[in-house]
């Protein structure tokens, strides 16, 4: 067989970045942590602009209300949370490995105080989706 058929092609540094492969779980962290920060910080942004329908009047903030219960937006809410919990749970980690606590034991952690957050938002999903 060519020698040339069994080498992968060559992977650019995007492809190379997004490869999940050999990875330390402290990268996951760290990427979690990031995403989690951005999600959070867009709705933010999205939070001050739709509470800018109250300057508008009642019957505007009324329509708004409507348009948030519906399905979508409503679990973009229990994502909200579920993003807060995330971050949070892994800021006490930084938080902890920064003042030197627990620095040895920091995937330990982590993992631990992701499975809580996971709990936490597993029973924040069902109070919230009850009927």
């Amino acid at each position: 067989m060519d020698e040339s058929l069994r080498k992968p092609p060559p992977r650019s540094w995007v492809q190379a970045w997004f490869d999940p492969r050999r990875r330390d779980l402290g990268t996951f962290a760290f990427v979690l942590n990031r995403v989690t920060a951005l999600g959070l910080t867009l709705y933010l942004f999205l939070h001050l602009i739709m509470l800018g329908n109250l300057a508008r009047g009642p019957e505007a903030y009324g329509r708004f209300l409507e348009t948030i219960e519906h399905p979508v937006f409503v679990f973009g809410e229990y994502l909200v949370v579920l993003a807060g919990l995330i971050h949070g749970f892994n800021g006490i980690r930084i938080a902890l490995t920064s003042f030197g606590i627990g620095v040895p034991y920091q995937k330990r952690i982590f993992v631990a105080l992701m499975v809580i957050a996971a709990v936490a938002g597993v029973i924040f999903g069902v109070r919230m989706f009850a009927v």
